[in-house]
């Protein structure tokens, strides 16, 4: 066989494009025999993701990897995903899978007459796995490329076996669980939100967790450096082979349409100006908004740091208050030459920063791999998703963060402005133990990715088993 052609299904959501899409040029730099035909589902409400995606793949070559988009389809209702984001993405999914089909049975047939190029499986995002039984049909194996890490993996396998008996959501009572991957009893504080969801977020996650022993492989974004213990924990339970294959991350950074350049460039001049490591940043992500009574409390916790800072301050989407109006009196005119506000900033090039010392971050699983790469410790602010099972392995499992809350929820707890400035100044002392930590562990997943790495090797393993169980 001479070529061998990949097709991935990723979910639509930034989140879940930015690391696939960095997989996928991994692979292609790795094996000439290798290309990849994207199908991506469109979601009205995403148009960064139809941007993103192109201008990636405008700098790939077309012989190697394309892309084809998926026409829109009549979305479920919006009331679903008010109810429960992860049931309605998952109910959207499946509402194209004849669509994909018909597109790789299309494929397929043109590549009946050729010796030079073959389908060799389906690289599905963890939300589209309900396409697994169409691949089965075609005769087409199925992976998974999960993007979040080796212990969530662990959490989804106890789903799926652990959990089955008792059929009900979890509510956060004082039982800990033992779940694999984890050295430490997991708090049920620390599960995703959906786990705690009965209007179809729990019912979505047990539906998913099932498939994965029906996957024939595993990509997991994570390195065998950094989840040493969950790695070989999951391997010992006799599952599908799993490929640590991490960091994947874009260091450049995905565009917004919301940061225009002269933004861009007064963030990137205000930090050109400050001392080596004496700013922290504080960013939340794509849904990281708060009411006044929070914006009021960090503020005046940055205030008692005393450290400078760069806080990336988003308008609710609900409320549209300009989240200016709820920073306590006189707090602009003390934060003059202490610390700058944006709405939106470059996060890949901010952690890139010479001058930046620490992170406030929501825990989301791509902004810790991007804090370690660069080496900027985190304190841990997780929100939604499974961000506080992540939280729970950076502070308690790998000790690779500061402690402000692990079990934070958006909307329901209220974080002290005392509880940030005493984790601000923990996370900026110098002697921090965590921030020297976190630079060993920068360099690690750094080497990890080079040839001979341990996430290049298991790349390269993964290129071979595919195309040797299609021989």
């Amino acid at each position: 066989m001479n070529k061998a052609e990949l097709i991935f299904v990723p979910a639509p959501g930034i989140g879940h494009l930015v690391s696939t899409l960095e997989f996928a040029k991994r692979l292609i730099d790795c094996d000439d025999r290798i290309s990849i035909t994207i199908l991506c589902p469109k979601i009205p409400f995403m148009p960064l993701t139809d941007t993103y995606l192109k201008t990636v793949l405008a700098s790939q070559p077309r012989n190697r990897i394309q892309l084809i988009d998926l026409p829109e389809i009549d979305p479920p209702p919006l009331e679903l995903s008010k109810k429960s984001p992860e049931n309605y993405l998952c109910v959207l999914i499946e509402s194209f899978i004849p669509t994909v089909k018909a597109i790789i049975q299309s494929i397929l047939s043109s590549q009946s007459n050729s010796n030079s190029t073959r389908v060799v499986g389906l690289v599905l995002d963890l939300f589209c796995v309900s396409m697994i039984d169409m691949g089965n049909e075609l005769g087409i194996p199925s992976y998974m490329f999960q993007t979040t890490n080796a212990g969530f993996l662990g959490l989804m396998l106890y789903l799926s076996t652990g959990h089955n008996q008792t059929s009900t959501v979890f509510n956060e009572s004082d039982h800990a669980l033992s779940i694999p991957g984890f050295v430490n009893p997991v708090p049920q504080s620390a599960l995703p939100t959906a786990l705690f969801n009965k209007d179809g977020g729990y019912t979505a996650y047990i539906k998913l967790a099932k498939r994965y022993r029906n996957i024939k492989g595993i990509i997991v974004n994570s390195f065998s450096e950094l989840e040493s213990y969950a790695i070989g924990s999951v391997f010992n339970g006799h599952v599908p082979p799993v490929y640590a294959v991490g960091p994947v991350i874009d260091i450049k950074g995905p565009p917004h349409p919301n940061l225009d350049q002269a933004q861009h460039e007064n963030i990137m001049k205000w930090l050109d100006d400050q001392p080596s490591s004496s700013v922290v940043f504080l960013c939340f992500g794509s849904m990281g908004s708060f009411g006044s009574s929070q914006v009021r409390e960090i503020a005046l916790g940055i205030q008692g740091s005393g450290y400078k800072f760069l806080w990336a301050m988003r308008m609710s989407p609900i409320t549209k208050e300009n989240p200016l109006n709820m920073l306590p009196e006189g707090f602009l005119e003390w934060m003059k030459d202490r610390g700058m506000l944006c709405e939106w900033a470059p996060q890949v090039e901010v952690l890139a920063h010479k001058a930046i010392g620490g992170f406030v971050s929501h825990c989301g699983w791509n902004s810790i791999l991007e804090s370690l790469w660069f080496g900027v410790p985190i304190v841990t602010w997780p929100m939604y998703a499974e961000q506080q099972l992540n939280a729970f392995m950076m502070v308690k499992e790998l000790g690779l963060a500061v402690e402000l809350r692990l079990d934070y929820r958006m909307g329901v707890d209220l974080v002290m402005a005392d509880e940030i400035e005493k984790a601000v100044k923990h996370l900026m002392d110098f002697d921090c133990e965590v921030r020297k930590k976190v630079k060993e562990m920068g360099e690690m997943a750094r080497k990890a990715v080079l040839r001979g790495g341990s996430s290049f090797n298991a790349i390269g393993q993964f290129i071979e088993d595919v195309i040797g169980s299609s021989s």
